[in-house]
């Protein structure tokens, strides 16, 4: 579906948009286990901006299905008070998690928090997001590779590929 190279190019993209946007702030990247590693890790050495990363773990998947119940697995242990966050997601598909994620970070007092993601499925989303940097609009496929699973594999894979039922 997107080949190495073509996601190389808009990770590039993206990052360079974000180091504009955010100059001066030094973003704290919150990137979304297990899926958003891979991304998270390409994004960052594209920044051209000093920045910071941290991980949060959160299930809501089971196979190809969601389960429609968000579980937050790792949680967050930096002080968020007056930071800018950028929560980096491999996939964007209803919105819920990043609205469930953005609420429950509004409560640590951060200055702002922006969404970024490798993967958005505008025709799957359910609720009222902004999502400030997105790589790929993608149809509402199942995806595998680049960091995002189909049961725990796949994510070795370079480039993204559709699964076929």
């Amino acid at each position: 579906m997107i080949s190495e190279a073509e996601i190389k190019n808009r990770v590039r993209e993206v990052a360079a948009q974000m180091s504009k946007d955010l100059k001066g702030k030094n973003p704290l990247l919150l990137a979304v286990l297990n899926g958003a590693f891979v991304f998270a890790a390409d994004l960052m050495r594209e920044m051209t901006i000093p920045c910071e990363i941290s991980f949060v773990k959160l299930a809501s998947y089971q196979g190809t299905t969601s389960t429609g119940k968000v579980k937050e697995v790792i949680g967050i242990n930096e002080d968020l008070t007056g930071r800018t966050i950028v929560i980096v997601e491999d996939i964007v598909e209803s919105g819920l998690t990043m609205k469930q994620m953005t609420e429950s970070l509004g409560t640590r007092n951060p200055e702002k928090v922006h969404i970024c993601t490798l993967m958005f499925k505008p025709d799957r989303l359910q609720t009222d997001l902004t999502i400030d940097y997105v790589a790929f609009s993608i149809p509402n496929d199942f995806i595998v590779g680049y960091g995002l699973d189909y049961d725990q594999q796949g994510r070795n894979l370079k480039d993204i590929y559709v699964v076929k039922n």
